[in-house]
């Protein structure tokens, strides 16, 4: 009898112990699946509403930076030495645009730290061009991460997604980098000369498909070269899509270098992406 007892209280025990390595996702799931079934621009904003304070319990958790979210439907990139989790999604609305939420978790020192990202994309006239912050944040899905350094300083390059209108959508160059604690959004790393972009924002027609990916073998950003689909169509995003030829971005130093009509016969562009490399 005493071997049985033994026996009940470990069972018992291991029991207590899964459960406390497997939290319950079941309440943000369901948010989730609302949100993905609202057929209104107030319904989709009302379970948005819901999925953002159940996703906020979790990552408010001790355990947030270690526990699995691979049952969570929602976009999610890990920085490779541990830094943040980032987790986005987007709102896709009746008219054609997009609104995007996102969460970001940082460790700071021995403590975690949670920013919501607050998308202002139709207030960010020249998105090339500034450094934002997590109240002011050029939304976009992401769904790769690639470190790169300078100074000693580690720049977290995002590739990301982002539904712009009925007409035209975009993929997104993002980078993040930590001051003082806080996240910035954007950093002077692309382009030659005095002046370079904060980021790199690529738009086409909203009927085509653009790659843009992480080439591990090649250590390169490899992405689909633009073109209109017409002459006379040139500088209206809304026209362009994909040529057959392909571009790469390489770190050189201390920005990501541009290289134009790169050979790309020996990879398949539009496989899922390479994992990023790991933090060194």
């Amino acid at each position: 009898m005493r071997s049985f007892s033994v026996i009940l209280f470990l069972h018992l025990v291991g029991s207590a112990v899964a459960q406390v390595q497997a939290p319950d996702h079941s309440a943000l799931a369901t948010r989730i699946a609302e949100l993905g079934a609202a057929d209104t621009d107030a319904g989709k904003d009302s379970a948005n509403l819901l999925v953002k304070h159940e996703l906020r319990i979790l990552l408010e958790a001790d355990d947030a930076f270690t526990a699995n979210f691979d049952d969570i439907k929602l976009s999610r990139v890990d920085a490779p030495d541990g830094k943040f989790r980032l987790f986005t999604w987007n709102l896709p609305y009746a008219n054609g645009s997009h609104g995007f939420e996102g969460f970001l978790l940082v460790q700071e020192k021995k403590r975690q730290v949670l920013f919501e990202l607050r998308d202002m994309s139709t207030k960010i006239t020249a998105p090339t061009a500034v450094e934002l912050g997590p109240d002011k944040w050029y939304g976009a899905v992401y769904y790769a991460v690639v470190p790169a350094w300078k100074g000693g300083k580690v720049y977290y390059t995002l590739l990301g997604w982002k539904g712009q209108s009925s007409i035209e959508t975009r993929k997104v160059i993002e980078v993040l980098s930590f001051k003082g604690g806080a996240p910035r959004f954007g950093a002077p790393l692309f382009g030659e000369g005095k002046v370079r972009r904060q980021r790199e924002v690529f738009g086409y027609s909203y009927q085509a498909s653009m790659s843009l990916r992480w080439d591990a073998a090649m250590e390169r950003i490899v992405l689909d070269h633009l073109s209109p689909s017409r002459q006379d169509l040139e500088g209206q995003a809304a026209f362009y899509g994909p040529d057959m030829s392909y571009d790469a971005y390489v770190w050189d130093k201390d920005h990501w270098q541009f290289q134009r009509d790169i050979d790309a016969r020996d990879m398949d562009i539009h496989k899922p992406w390479n994992p990023p490399p790991k933090a060194r």
